[in-house]
């Protein structure tokens, strides 16, 4: 390898989960070295490859050096249907532990290519859900950081909570007790846990061993947060795991332009100008935009209860759903026309967040979102579902102050929310929306909350910001590393 004078030579690996929650940011990252002037690779598989295409191809046309490669996925050797090869294309629970066996099988044919490729990788940055590339990187003598698509909030509760298991001391699921080791007190029950914590989820034990491993023997993690958001969670968790954790976020705000912010993710189910158009002619602030995430479908009974209350609030909605198809929804969607915006599949949310007339979000309370809700400095409604939605909502309520529960108290499995029937009512869903959008003083010091920390998001990745700062130093770290083991090859030479 040549010496290193620039940024050019210097060429990182990102291996994404195959997950839209994780190749999204992922790929956000990708921009967002390749914008500082290295080389970037993209690792992923044909059909996910398709869902990236638009936006890397835009990035490539603008001098950007990214670029994908893709691996074959070995679904069926796995025992998964042919062309499976994202988390939501997985038919049931059981078969997840497939999917995560046909991810390591793709471990030696990425050793192939970082073998052949020029200039050569000089760190690998890959999700928490490929713990096989600890072996790659040990084998190339590079560098390797875990992305987390958590927030530090969270990965400090969860470590807090495997270390101390105090949830072992109630006497019932729906028992509060408090989180040891956090900043600030935060109280759980059993019912709001991570499966791994919760219940072990024995199925994926060795997978969970692995991870915690190549957790522990990694050189740091790189995380979608901006530090003033939780700085006493981020200096925690670095003091827990004894690593450094790069804050780089809130990595969506680097889609500066409309088209990079309809085209995050898979194809939006709405065209944008139609979408633009309906949103401008909503006065500023009255939207409510609803997306409950695409992992948890929810019942078509619930999906009522959801309809009717903001049918009854009398406000205008965006509303991003994924079934619905019985007569009595069909009777409601005639009866919003005009008020309403339904899109059925994949919403551009972004891009909807960042306009003037959304004024409350109801959400899952995926990081994704809920970063891209903070962003756009917009309060929210939380309706948490599973993983580490109930963590993030403590987050928004508690500590930021700019969220409402819905009133959540259990989770779910992935894909399994159909079984819950109806959990929330209209009744309490309509209330929520009339706090959230109005609820008087107490809503506008909320309002003003959102609006103060959407500020500090934006300045967090702009010039001089945390974030931005924080990116700088992590290529520099790594340019000398480089340095440093090209200066150990000589002094071998001589």
């Amino acid at each position: 390898m040549a010496w290193i004078d620039d940024h050019h030579e210097l060429h990182f690996i990102l291996i994404p989960l195959m997950a839209q929650g994780h190749m999204i940011p992922m790929t956000d990252i990708a921009r967002l070295l390749a914008q500082r002037g290295v080389t970037v690779t993209i690792v992923t598989t044909p059909l996910n490859a398709l869902r990236l295409e638009a936006i890397i191809d835009r990035a490539t046309e603008s001098g950007l050096r990214i670029q994908l490669l893709q691996l074959r996925f070995p679904c069926t050797e796995v025992g998964l249907p042919d062309g499976c090869e994202n988390l939501d294309s997985v038919p049931t629970r059981k078969l997840m532990k497939n999917f995560f066996e046909a991810a390591s099988m793709l471990r030696p044919a990425l050793e192939q290519s970082l073998q052949e490729m020029d200039p050569n990788p000089s760190c690998i940055i890959s999700d928490m859900g490929h713990p096989w590339t600890s072996h790659t990187a040990r084998k190339f003598g590079i560098p390797r950081f875990f992305f987390n698509g958590m927030s530090c909030f969270s990965l400090l509760c969860s470590q807090n909570l495997l270390r101390h298991r105090p949830h072992d001391s109630v006497g019932s699921d729906s028992e509060p007790f408090v989180v040891p080791g956090m900043p600030h007190r935060i109280e759980l029950t059993k019912f709001q846990l991570m499966g791994n914590v919760r219940n072990g989820e024995p199925e994926f034990s060795e997978l969970r061993k692995q991870m915690s491993e190549a957790e522990n023997t990694s050189d740091g993690v790189v995380i979608n947060s901006f530090y003033e958001l939780e700085p006493s969670y981020v200096n925690e968790y670095q003091k827990i795991m004894e690593k450094k954790a790069w804050c780089v976020g809130p990595v969506s705000l680097y889609n500066r332009e409309a088209l990079d912010k309809v085209d995050r993710g898979k194809k939006a189910a709405i065209d944008e100008h139609k979408c633009l158009e309906w949103l401008d002619s909503r006065e500023v602030g009255s939207v409510v935009y609803v997306c409950l995430g695409s992992l948890c479908p929810l019942a078509d009974s619930q999906l009522l209860e959801i309809g009717f209350a903001l049918e009854r609030s009398n406000r205008p909605f965006v509303w991003v759903i994924r079934q619905g198809s019985s007569p009595e929804f069909e009777r409601f969607e005639e009866r919003i026309k005009g008020r309403g915006l339904l899109i059925r599949g994949w919403a551009p949310q972004v891009f909807i967040l960042s306009h003037r007339a959304v004024g409350g979000f109801i959400t899952h309370c995926g990081w994704n979102s809920t970063l891209e809700g903070v962003s756009a400095g917009v309060p929210m409604i939380t309706w948490p579902m599973f993983a580490d939605q109930f963590y993030n909502e403590k987050l928004i309520v508690q500590i930021l102050g700019i969220g409402i529960r819905i009133g959540v108290e259990f989770s779910c499995h992935i894909g399994e929310g159909e079984k819950l029937g109806v959990y929330v009512k209209g009744e309490e869903v309509e209330k929520a929306i009339e706090m959230l959008m109005d609820g008087g003083e107490e809503g506008e010091v909320r309002r003003k909350k959102a609006r103060e920390v959407g500020k500090t998001a934006n300045r967090a990745v702009e010039e001089g910001g945390s974030s931005h700062l924080n990116i700088s130093l992590f290529i520099n770290d790594i340019k000398l590393h480089v340095r440093q083991k090209h200066s150990e090859m000589l002094n071998e030479r001589s």
